[in-house]
């Protein structure tokens, strides 16, 4: 279990996130944890995170993501179903619950891309297909895509390129029925590796995606709605 705490601006903001394992699944119990941050400073402690730890830029979107109180509670059950059905759609992927979202990053069920390539394997599209019922059952989420490369070649062009994956694989599901309006992406090159960029294995490691998922405003409405109650 970890522990991760948080420094405000003026005032001293301490907050505590637990994560527990089960198999390859992080915190599959987070229901009481929306419950713990609150909404006015979600997107600090989003920031800090992002940049100051090992959970990396999706990491801290989910924090910052975050609602707070009752509403975040149910949220954050609603997070923990879908959780655990990619966990069983892709044995083996890191499924990590952050705050009121999920952190999914594709190990051996990879999704990852040749040096200086932003195409789609078959592979690829074939664990992709895999997280498409799940996403189709829980349309009241957001999807964010961080797209990432080694450290070979410019760090324009590294951008430039990371940008592009993650576009491949927008496009992608949506091409399988998802709504466009649900995905966001961002390329953050160089950023966030997740193994050294030292040896081939490692860059092969990083040149990677990895996916944030967040309530809608319509499952946060409909969370308020039954909180209230």
């Amino acid at each position: 279990m970890k522990k991760l705490a948080i420094l405000g601006y003026s005032s001293l903001v301490v907050m505590s996130l637990f994560f527990t394992s089960c198999d390859s699944v992080k915190n599959a119990n987070n229901t009481q944890k929306g419950a713990g941050i609150g909404a006015a400073t979600g997107a600090l402690i989003g920031g800090i995170i992002g940049n100051n730890s090992k959970i990396g830029t999706a990491g801290g979107a989910l924090i910052g993501a975050a609602v707070g109180g009752g509403t975040g509670a149910l949220i954050g059950n609603k997070m923990d179903k879908q959780a655990r059905e990619i966990d069983q759609a892709l044995p083996g992927a890191d499924v990590e619950r952050i705050g009121e979202g999920i952190h999914l990053t594709l190990n051996e069920n990879a999704v990852r891309f040749a040096t200086n390539k932003s195409t789609l394997t078959a592979q690829a599209k074939t664990n992709l297909d895999k997280l498409v019922p799940v996403f189709n059952s829980y349309a009241d989420t957001n999807i964010e895509i961080f797209g990432y490369t080694d450290n070979t070649g410019a760090a324009d062009y590294n951008l430039s390129l990371s940008d592009k994956r993650a576009d491949a694989v927008r496009v992608y599901l949506i091409s399988k029925g998802l709504s466009a309006n649900r995905f966001k992406t961002i390329g953050k090159g160089i950023a966030d590796p997740i193994a050294s960029n030292d040896t081939p294995e490692g860059r092969t490691q990083n040149r990677r995606v990895e996916f944030a998922i967040t309530a809608n405003d319509k499952m946060v409405q409909d969370a308020k709605t039954e909180a209230a109650k």
